[in-house]
């Protein structure tokens, strides 16, 4: 019975590749949209996978990682005293105007660290390293960004808000959905951009008679990297009147963390401290929950097992309904519908296995491109492998199951019909 099975698949090869093309397209679509729906849930947490931080401080007003309020420098000197505190280190995050020498102004997620620290620190630097960062105004952003930035290599000179910043190096997967493009710069830089604020021309002519006053807001631009211009000053270190967005924290060894964020809240006031794995569930959960994004997606998944399911049901039940002869004969010679079903059982096993192979390996060449030139993350791990290839056998032998109840019907006598 087991040739039998293969004999009904591979009878007709045209009609089989069609049918296996068929549920490759169930299971590539049942694939990418749960990846998208995972890179998704896992780029919210991008910032917080770029630190080795035991424990996030941040404003009790925090809402996510991108929406809360600023702490007082007085924050980050106060953590270090507290016991059971290794290491302290400020970070900023906080919007700014990017402003090209020739395109379009953009909005970037100013990202200002210690490149001296240990708690944080961008990961896969491709080009340059953290040390560059230490001069001033100097950057770093992800090589997917570089196009919507407007900016081809390292040694590029834009504006940041009303200030020169020169590119010193590269990055690549620093790159969130549901963000704006990361700038990563030492805290000095971060502060000197933020405070400088987004500087504009806005000039005037007078209007002549029966017509409006007509007015133009102008943004100031950059030389080109020919033009010698002299930089700014040199950005002032930061004092206990700035501001800083969270406070990385390093337990001792052995410390129970539990115990130490206590210890936090209670040293600093108006803030809460959350846990590596506390601070990524509340940031994945505001965008599964409380917005829309998350509902589509998690829509998207399941309309995609949804449609495989039917897709692969169609496919099961016409090879069914082109073997009922065959079926009948087998009825007919004293074959019990056991040996029938197990029949039809195997085959959409076999049809499972021969779809899954190849659009998994299609979808993983998908997932490589969208990373590498789009810094889309389409996150499929062997645990999601794993899991849809189970939904792929469950869809094909449910389809199966509803396809033998034509067979379950059949009479045999159908055979001897002229």
């Amino acid at each position: 019975m087991v040739s039998l099975a293969r004999k009904n698949l591979i009878e007709d090869i045209p009609r089989f590749l069609v049918a296996q093309a068929g549920i490759m397209f169930a299971v590539s679509l049942v694939t990418l949209q749960t990846g998208i729906f995972n890179g998704f849930t896992r780029s919210t947490a991008q910032l917080i996978d770029n630190s080795d931080a035991d424990i996030w401080v941040a404003s009790n007003k925090l809402v996510q990682v991108e929406l809360t309020v600023p702490l007082p420098v007085t924050n980050l000197t106060q953590a270090q005293k507290v016991e059971g505190v290794e290491r302290a280190e400020g970070l900023i995050f906080s919007n700014a105007s990017w402003l090209p020498p020739e395109g379009d102004i953009a909005v970037v997620r100013v990202v200002g660290f210690d490149p001296n620290g240990q708690l944080f620190t961008p990961k896969n630097i491709t080009q340059g390293s953290v040390n560059a960062l230490k001069e001033p105004y100097s950057i770093m952003v992800d090589t997917t960004n570089l196009k919507s930035l407007f900016v081809k290599e390292i040694g590029d000179a834009v504006k940041v808000n009303s200030l020169p910043a020169e590119l010193v190096g590269l990055t690549q997967g620093n790159n969130s959905i549901v963000s704006n493009a990361f700038m990563f710069t030492s805290l000095e830089n971060a502060k000197a951009y933020l405070t400088s604020g987004q500087t504009s021309h806005l000039s005037c002519q007078l209007p002549s008679a029966g017509k409006e006053l007509l007015c133009t807001n102008t943004y100031p631009t950059t030389p080109d990297r020919e033009t010698k211009t002299e930089k700014p000053t040199v950005p002032d270190k930061l004092v206990a009147s700035d501001l800083i967005t969270y406070v990385l924290i390093r337990a001792k060894s052995g410390e129970d963390l539990e115990v130490l964020k206590d210890k936090l809240e209670t040293a600093l006031p108006n803030t809460r401290a959350y846990t590596r794995v506390e601070f990524t569930q509340k940031n994945q959960l505001f965008w599964q929950k409380r917005t829309g994004v998350g509902f589509v997606l998690g829509l998207g998944a399941a309309v995609g097992v949804m449609v495989g399911t039917i897709i692969v049901g169609q496919i099961l039940y016409s090879s069914v309904s082109d073997h009922l002869k065959e079926f009948g004969t087998l009825k007919a010679i004293g074959a019990s519908n056991g040996v029938i079903y197990g029949v039809i059982i195997e085959q959409a096993l076999w049809m499972s296995v021969l779809g899954y192979i190849p659009s998994m390996a299609l979808c993983y060449g998908v997932a490589s491109w969208a990373f590498a030139t789009q810094g889309i993350l389409i996150l499929i791990t062997p645990v999601s492998a794993i899991a849809i290839l189970g939904i792929t056998v469950i869809m094909c032998v449910g389809s199966a199951i509803f396809a033998i109840q034509k067979v379950t019907r059949l009479d045999p006598a159908m055979v001897f019909k002229a």
